[in-house]
């Protein structure tokens, strides 16, 4: 488990407490080591890494040493960030399944990825709850069937207000988020709509649909992850609670069935549907466009966001300032084919440097 002691890594331990045929055989943080720690303590867990990563694509090779001497079935990656490319790409290289929980290894590398997985024929099974669901959905369907696939967005925590009303919000408001519990960076990016941006572009990779065959819609009740529409007029939806835990237990038990859960009460509940506003939330749209450019533009995208989000929790920029360093990445950072990984790195790299260089200025403007 790349990750234990962030949410999802959490939550994965308590579903592989409450499973029989599932055992942690290592671990590994970024820099909660005593956390770490408790849970290897506490656990039985002998291997374990504290890796660092800092949050950038390069990350050190304690955790291929941690794949390697664990001996697992399936890694589960559930590091935060552009920093769990490369774990990814190592387990993929070993031929070990990878339950992806960080959508930022397809965002910045998805060809990359591909090709490991052509070569080694190694397994790749979402947790993301709307890939999840898309993942089930579209198992039994034949692909000519498909005419889109829908991700839903809860529309966080500022869902209705218009441009102008999110220009003074505090991360503490963007951390309250209305129906799931995540880590701050997940968070923030919901609250932007980023995190949607960034998942089309996963779900692109990982279902192979192009992006005029992606919808986004708002459901704030979170109750649907998913839908997908069929040639026939209909629609698929996969229903069910806004609990990581689903999903998490999903991926480990794939593909034998998912553990039993708690039926869900559909009795008085009501089910709502809006269109995005992308003129109040800009990221959804520059995610799109860097989806459709390719190349190296997702993993610009994305580093450019990790560094503002870091920023506005830091408090030195402010919340529409976030799509604005990512713009100005974007239009500043030449694309280029993303065939190596070394192009990823160094698209990854340029993009932080342009992105600091924007927080200095909106810093110094602000003062």
């Amino acid at each position: 488990m790349l990750g234990s002691t962030g949410s999802i890594g959490v939550q994965a331990l308590q579903v592989i407490d409450a499973a029989p045929d599932l055992e942690a055989c290592g671990l590994s943080c970024g820099s909660n080591a005593d956390r770490m720690a408790e849970q290897a303590a506490a656990h039985g867990i002998a291997h374990t890494a504290c890796a660092g990563g800092g949050g950038t694509v390069g990350h050190d090779a304690a955790l291929a040493a941690l794949i390697d001497v664990s001996e697992p079935d399936i890694v589960l990656n559930a590091l935060v960030g552009a920093a769990g490319l490369q774990p990814t790409l190592a387990a993929l290289e070993r031929g070990v399944t990878v339950a992806l929980a960080n959508k930022e290894s397809l965002v910045a590398g998805g060809d990359l990825v591909a090709d490991v997985r052509a070569r080694t024929g190694a397994a790749l099974v979402p947790v993301d709850s709307e890939h999840s669901a898309l993942f089930q959905l579209l198992e039994g369907i034949a692909p000519e069937r498909v005419r889109s696939a829908i991700l839903t967005a809860s529309g966080g925590p500022f869902r209705g207000r218009a441009a102008d009303e999110l220009e003074g919000v505090t991360p503490a408001d963007a951390l309250r988020h209305p129906t799931w519990t995540m880590g701050a960076k997940i968070t923030i990016d919901s609250a932007t709509l980023m995190n949607k941006g960034l998942e089309l572009i996963e779900a692109h990779h990982l279902f192979g649909l192009p992006y005029e065959r992606l919808e986004v819609v708002v459901h704030p009740q979170s109750m649907i992850h998913a839908m997908v529409r069929l040639d026939d007029g209909s629609v698929l939806a996969h229903c069910g609670p806004p609990d990581m835990r689903v999903p998490i237990g999903y991926a480990l038990r794939h593909p034998a069935p998912p553990p039993p859960g708690e039926p869900m009460d559909l009795v008085g509940r009501r089910l709502d549907f809006d269109a995005p506003d992308e003129a109040a939330f800009p990221c959804l749209a520059l995610a799109r466009s860097a989806g459709r450019a390719g190349g190296t533009a997702p993993a610009v995208l994305n580093a450019a966001n990790e560094v503002a989000v870091a920023a506005f929790l830091d408090g030195r920029i402010g919340f529409m300032d976030i799509p604005r360093v990512v713009g100005e990445a974007l239009d500043t950072v030449p694309g280029s084919p993303a065939d190596t990984l070394a192009a990823v790195l160094d698209a990854d790299t340029r993009a932080r440097a342009v992105a600091r260089a924007a927080i200095e200025g909106v810093a110094a403007f602000s003062a």
